[in-house]
Order: structure tokens, then C-alpha cells, then sequence
């Protein structure tokens, strides 16, 4: 009967190279530190880089260039004020993000493709849902960094504004309400600016694209609905211009803060909405707020399948 020789490893020969490699490879013991802190480091990435921080020196020139722009009109303003022993401020805290408005229009046509767009482009979305982190995640951040971006770039003037009335020793009592009724106009301008430029810019990878179709936008909805009014008042049809205005984020902003934040409106003839249109003005602005955050998860949730 034959036995079965066992099999035998040949043994290396004298000029075999062969090793085994230690490369350091070791589990992590720290903290995990969540969902939450993954969404607050890209909030805080996204709202830097729309002032140019951390980015390179070319990419800080539009952002600083146009956040001063916004605050010398109202430093100005302020000199004027002091030297000649004004009573009141040549503009109301309110009505100072309407006449900004272009500017306003600019930063967030500039900022919005910024913020989303790279990520679209070179694919990355769905690396950062490959860690602890969630579409709403996602949306959330970017939301509140832009409306963050943009509540400093509009409230930054109207603290100019108010140091400089104190400076002129105007009311304090006045000049107080005013300015937080202005704080209010334009935390409500921030929020429906930035959702609507963001479903805009997260449509196309197109930083390019992305730019002109936001400025196209806001600027061509205002020009139409601004024509419209003007029509509607020259034709006696008085009762239509508060409701044409519901059809342009800018006009929006004016209704709401005409007839429930003290502020006189830009409307013709400078009546601005009822009570009752005010009502219909404030839910349709919370209403359009929420519906750009509603397509912005649907549009991340199949961006990062």
C-alpha cells in the first residue's frame, strides 16, 4: 500500500528578494465626531469661501470688492448726517437692501455657482456622502452658509447706518427700531436669495452658466414685474400692482416689509400690499423658501446615487 508523501515548500533560493512590509497601517482610536460635526465643517467651508477665505487671492477680489461697495454708500450717508446735524438718516434701514439690490444680485449670482457648482463638475458630491453625512446634510450647510454670506453683506451697511445715527445723537429709541426692523427685512431677503440662486446653480456644473442664468433671473423677473406695476398704475388698475409684485423676489422683500415692518414701498404710487395682501406676501415668500430647499434634497438625493 503507497503512503502519501506529504508536500514540501521548496526552500528559497540565495538570491530570492521576497519581503513582507510593515506600512503602518492602524485603527482609529480618537472621537468620532458625527454627522453634526461633518455638517458644521461645511457650513463653515462654504461660508468662508464665499468671502474668498482659504481660497486663493483672485477669488477674494469680487466678494471684499463688492462688500465694500455695499458699505461706503451708507459710510457716506453717516458723514453727511454728522457734518450737517441732520435730524434723520437720508435712507431708512429698510429701504437700503431695495436701492443695494444690484449689488446684492452680483454677489449671490457670483457666489451660489461658487458654492455648488465645483462639486457638481468634478464629481465630489458623492464623496462627501460616502462619509457620516446625508443629502440633508448636505443641503443644509450649504443653505445656511450662503444666506449667512449674504445676511453679512446686507446687514454689515445698516450697522454703519446705525452706529453712525447714534454718533449723530438721532433717537435711540427710533433708531433702534429701525434697525431691527431692517435685520428682519433682510434675514427674510438672505434666506429667499439664497434658496433660489442655489436651485438655480445646483441645475448646471456650468460655473459660467450657473453666474448668468441667477442674474438673468433676478434682475429680468424684477425689470418685468417693475414694468408691469407701472402699467397697471398708469391704467387706474390700482387693485393688480400688489399682486403683480408677487412674481419677483425683490418686490416679495418690499411687500412684506411695507406693510408689516413700518417701511414705505417702492410700489407706483407708493402703496404698498393691505394687511391682507401682506398676509399672502409673507406666506408666499416662506412658501417659495421652502420649496427651493424641497428641489434642492431632490436634486442631492439623485446627484449623489
Amino acid at each position: 500500500m503507497a503512503v502519501e508523501q506529504p508536500l514540501r515548500t521548496p526552500a528559497p533560493t540565495p538570491g530570492d528578494q521576497t519581503r513582507i512590509h510593515n506600512i503602518g497601517y492602524r485603527s482609529y482610536d480618537g472621537p468620532r465626531l458625527g454627522r453634526s460635526y461633518a455638517r458644521l465643517s461645511l457650513y463653515s467651508q462654504s461660508l468662508r469661501g464665499s468671502y474668498g477665505l482659504g481660497r486663493s487671492a483672485k477669488s477674494k477680489v469680487l466678494p471684499m470688492l463688492l462688500f465694500v461697495v455695499m458699505c461706503v454708500p451708507a459710510a457716506i450717508m453717516v458723514a453727511v448726517s454728522v457734518a450737517t446735524n441732520a435730524k434723520e438718516l437720508p435712507v431708512d434701514y429698510t429701504r437700503y437692501a431695495i436701492i443695494m439690490q444690484a449689488v446684492i444680485s452680483l454677489y449671490v449670482a457670483a457666489q451660489a455657482p461658487q458654492s455648488v457648482s465645483r462639486d457638481l463638475r468634478f464629481k465630489t458630491v458623492p464623496l462627501y456622502f460616502s462619509r457620516p453625512i446625508e443629502t440633508t446634510d448636505y443641503v443644509r450647510a450649504k443653505f445656511a452658509a450662503l444666506a449667512s454670506a449674504l445676511f453679512i453683506l446686507t446687514a454689515a451697511p445698516l450697522l454703519v447706518l446705525y452706529v453712525g445715527a447714534l454718533l449723530a445723537e438721532l433717537d435711540f429709541t427710533d433708531q433702534t427700531k429701525g434697525f431691527a426692523q431692517g435685520l428682519v427685512s433682510v434675514a427674510l431677503l438672505s434666506l429667499l436669495f439664497a434658496g433660489i440662486s442655489l436651485v438655480i446653480a445646483a441645475v448646471t456644473p456650468r460655473r459660467g452658466f450657473g453666474i448668468a442664468a441667477v442674474i438673468a433671473v433676478l434682475t429680468i423677473s424684477y425689470g418685468a414685474v417693475s414694468t408691469l406695476q407701472a402699467i397697471a398704475d398708469v391704467q387706474d388698475s390700482s387693485g393688480s400692482i400688489a399682486w403683480i409684485g408677487l412674481f419677483s423676489p425683490i418686490t416679495l422683500i418690499d411687500g412684506v416689509q411695507s406693510a408689516f415692518l413700518g417701511a414705505s414701498s417702492t410700489f407706483p404710487g407708493g402703496t404698498g400690499p393691505s394687511n391682507g395682501e401682506g398676509v399672502v406676501y409673507v406666506l408666499f415668500t416662506l412658501g417659495l423658501i421652502a420649496a427651493c430647499y424641497g428641489l434642492l434634497t431632490r436634486r442631492y438625493r439623485k446627484v449623489g446615487l
